[in-house]
């Protein structure tokens, strides 16, 4: 009777762990989630660089060093000569830009030639450049937030698989699942407290466990895992129960993604793909599975070296290697990745990715059809990016902390426990295509992407106003509005639509008649705001939606000083139409989607079109390369950074720089999630970040060779004079002079002063025959009043004046009378050269203040 029972119960489970066994391994066990690439990565002839870091980078695109062991290429290092041999897998295979063999020779740590076949040549010979395989970012993940690379048993190096073995199953290749003696010698060290306890379960056991069962200690869990153990033998060969395993295993955290797998694992630790693993790295990697928590190498490094040193104390005893290659082994550093936290493989960027795929492709594609997804990242930038971005965000916290008062005021609300937050955007301004972007400083505690939020862009929106001025010198309005026209920068109330708006300057500082040089140099509101109502607040708006710039501005006098919002993404976009002659690229971050066959799926659209001409964007280069070497921007000369370079800071609630050089444009934003004052002025906040970024950029081998900026046909350059003494006062110095760049037709006669050149500058300060405005929305934002911006109330605020009449924008009452304030340019007037590369550094009390 005891015996019938008992087969009858297990045949019951013998069925319905079969059942179970061929439903979770029958077809496809693991998802062959899509893999996400980097961009080539160029080399050429003189670049310092050594063999070993170019294979590094190949082994990271998946080519091997064995020829025809890998679809994707191979490679073959003797002494000062390194063969590449792309596969049919290849990014090439398919390109435009095609790549074939090449061999490349290194001397005293430079490449000194590149010979084979190459996209730039027809024909065998030699190349001053060369591409590189794109490089694996990471693979795309699902809801869980799990990544896995899968590997093949064969994709596994022996000093692994011996280094797994000899931690967690010795005898796997010879018993049938079950280990009877390991089980009872687990009890027995657990009776005695053993430290060097391995558990009773074999590999089968946990892989049993893993597959089919809960982590819950039961006895009956022990035993259904035993039955299972005994039945995958049945079923399945040791190499097939060990790649199982290898994916499946749980090895650690990235941040918010679980490390599942040994693929994955190599990656995140080492920065390499699993056949490239040495002793002591599978080493350590064997050690975690036991407690990838407890074991982590960045946090707990003592714990993490003495258990992987345990693991080559094992593989010695169990004759996998040698006792002075375990003594000696020992001794080295655990060797993980300092680049092998989440921000190294760009989490925000792949979130934008994944995001814009699935407008063309299922969730479910992306995550088992094993597409290969070319994007344009550089990944020796994202990490410039990320490092940029923790130290400047660490500089952030501490200016925040002094500003915090020791003792809290009297029923003052707590503080708020957020930090302040981040985006970085950096770009080719030739092509559009992001090479980096970090979106907030924290991936794993929070995924908001603030690259793509919207948020007032403050004073970083003002080269469009200035923009939209310069092109009066095309558009055939007369007088046309050059770099040396004269601005009233004095507190004024303009009217719009029957409200009222009043900017106001940082600290209340006026500078009188300022030419727009100065205007924009030193970021001044009022200025500003009265060259757009001179221009039309129609245009402004319809050159920076042409920019790419949020299409719901509004215009009214609050958009000269960016009160309307837009996110860091498109102020990226926007500054290509200044850094590109004229011409706007929509950002773009993927090149192309193939399947596992090679063929093109999808190819990514992008537009382009010309929304300045050439020369009024030189102009504004011009410009904008005065705000740096001697403006509100000027603190990036102080710090250290001296290529030639153009930007603007901006400041709202948030901090913001957009700067860029001839090859690299990048625009920083710093600032809350719930949108309260930084307090901190753009120069103080996101510049440093920005600074940092582009010095790190610059010494890059991709980013060095940066370039003055190239000046078109039909822009001259003529000495304008200005008076350097008080008139109004009886002075009688002599005119200073400085030379201007203008459209050509539109520079004043030579030998002119500017304040006679400027034609019709009295009906331009009293607005006399101003064309009428066009009408816009009364609901204009209140633009605040950070520290490094001063903006006026909206329109129709309560606080502001009241107004009455037509809707046509013009100035109330001023303090004192135009005579006056026409010779007071001679008062206020600043030695503006124009902007060229430093030659040598600036000193350090260059820097101006921050007068936005």
């Amino acid at each position: 009777m005891v015996f019938l029972l008992g087969a009858s119960l297990f045949v019951y489970y013998y069925v319905q762990f079969s059942a179970l066994i061929d439903a979770r391994l029958g077809g496809q066990v693991f998802n062959n989630a899509s893999t996400v690439f980097s961009a080539p990565t160029p080399i050429w002839v003189g670049e310092p660089v050594t063999p070993e870091s170019i294979t590094a980078r190949l082994r990271k695109a998946l080519y091997s060093e064995q020829r025809g062991s890998s679809r994707f290429g191979s490679y073959h290092l003797a002494g000062n000569q390194l063969e590449i041999v792309p596969g049919p897998d290849s990014f090439f295979a398919g390109s435009e830009a095609h790549e074939g063999p090449a061999t490349i020779e290194f001397r005293n740590g430079h490449i000194v030639s590149i010979s084979g076949q190459f996209s730039s040549a027809s024909s065998p010979g030699a190349a001053a450049n060369y591409l590189l395989e794109p490089e694996v970012v990471t693979t795309l993940f699902d809801e869980n937030r799990a990544k896995r690379r899968v590997v093949r048993y064969e994709d596994l190096p022996p000093v692994l698989v011996n280094a797994v073995l000899a931690a967690e199953d010795r005898r796997f290749f010879s018993h049938h699942g079950v280990n009877v003696y390991r089980i009872f010698d687990a009890a027995l060290r657990d009776l005695r407290a053993d430290e060097r306890l391995q558990g009773g379960s074999t590999l089968t056991m946990q892989m049993a466990r893993n597959f089919f069962l809960t982590p819950r200690r039961t006895l009956g869990r022990k035993v259904k895992e035993i039955f299972l153990a005994l039945l995958m033998e049945q079923r399945l060969s040791k190499e097939q129960i060990l790649a199982l395993y290898a994916n499946e295993v749980y090895l650690g955290q990235r941040g918010s993604f679980s490390i599942d797998g040994f693929g994955e694992a190599a990656d995140a630790y080492f920065n390499k793909d699993v056949k490239s693993l040495t002793l002591p790295e599978a080493a350590l990697l064997a050690g975690l599975i036991r407690g990838p928590n407890l074991y982590n190498p960045y946090r707990h490094q003592q714990l993490a070296t003495k258990r992987r040193n345990y693991v080559l104390h094992e593989m010695a005893t169990d004759g996998f290697i040698s006792d002075a290659a375990a003594r000696q082994t020992a001794g080295l550093p655990l060797g993980v990745s300092s680049t092998a936290v989440e921000g190294s493989e760009a989490p925000y960027f792949v979130d934008m990715v994944k995001d814009q795929l699935l407008a063309q492709f299922s969730d479910q594609d992306l995550l088992s059809q094993s597409y290969r997804i070319y994007t344009t990242l550089d990944l020796d930038l994202q990490r410039a990016a990320t490092d940029a971005a923790r130290c400047g965000m660490a500089e952030v916290d501490a200016q925040l902390a002094k500003r915090r008062p020791r003792k809290p005021l009297k029923d003052a609300p707590p503080p708020a426990p957020n930090q302040p937050q981040v985006a970085l955007v950096a770009l080719d301004p030739h092509t559009g295509e992001i090479r980096a972007l970090v979106g907030g400083r924290d991936y794993g505690s929070s995924q908001l992407n603030h690259a793509l939020a919207r948020r007032q862009p403050g004073s970083s929106f003002k080269p469009f106003v200035y923009a939209a001025a310069l092109s009066t010198a095309l558009d055939g309005t007369e007088p046309p509005i050059t770099t040396a026209t004269v601005l009233n920068d004095e507190p004024t109330t303009f009217e719009y639509e029957g409200k009222t708006y009043d900017p106001r300057n940082y600290k209340a500082e006026y500078h009188g008649l300022v030419t727009l040089r100065e205007a924009l140099k030193y970021s001044l509101n009022c200025a500003t705001v009265s060259l757009a109502q001179m221009v039309g607040y129609e245009k402004v708006k319809n050159l920076a939606i042409e920019a790419g710039v949020n299409k719901d501005l509004l215009a009214t006098p609050a958009i000269a000083l960016g009160a309307y919002v837009a996110t860091p993404l498109e102020i990226s976009g926007a500054y290509t139409i200044f850094a590109n002659n004229g011409q706007y690229l929509s950002p773009r971050f993927i090149v192309s989607v193939e399947d596992s066959s090679g063929h093109t799926l999808w190819h990514s659209d992008q537009t382009r079109r010309q929304v300045l001409d050439p020369r009024v964007s030189y102009l504004m280069v011009n410009l904008l390369q005065t705000v740096i070497d001697h403006g509100t921007a000027a603190g990036a000369r102080s710090r250290g950074f001296y290529a030639p370079a153009a930007g603007k800071t901006g400041t709202s609630h948030d901090g913001w720089f957009a700067g860029f050089t001839s090859n690299l444009l990048a625009v920083v934003w710093v600032g809350y999630d719930d949108d309260r004052e930084l307090n901190l002025s753009g120069a103080s906040s996101a510049l440093p970040v920005w600074t940092d970024f582009m010095k790190q950029a610059t010494a890059l081998p991709d980013y060095h060779n940066t370039q003055p900026f190239a000046e078109p046909p039909g822009v001259v350059t003529e000495a304008i004079q200005l008076p350097t003494g008080d008139i109004s006062e009886g002075a009688t110095d002599p005119v200073a002079t400085q030379d201007e760049v203008f459209v050509a037709g539109t520079e004043p006669q030579q030998g002119v002063p500017i304040l006679q050149e400027a034609g019709g500058i009295v009906s331009r300060i009293l607005h006399l025959g101003e064309p009428s405005v066009q009408a816009a929305s009364s609901q204009v934002p209140n633009a605040g009043s950070p520290p490094g911006e001063s903006a006026a109330p909206a329109l129709g605020d309560p606080a502001s004046n009241s107004a009455s009449g037509s809707g046509e924008g013009r100035p109330a009452k001023k303090k004192d009378g135009v005579v006056k304030k026409i010779f007071s340019i001679f008062k206020h007037k600043k030695n503006s050269a124009p902007a060229s590369q430093p030659q040598t550094p600036p000193p350090a009390d260059s820097q101006q203040p921050d007068r936005e």
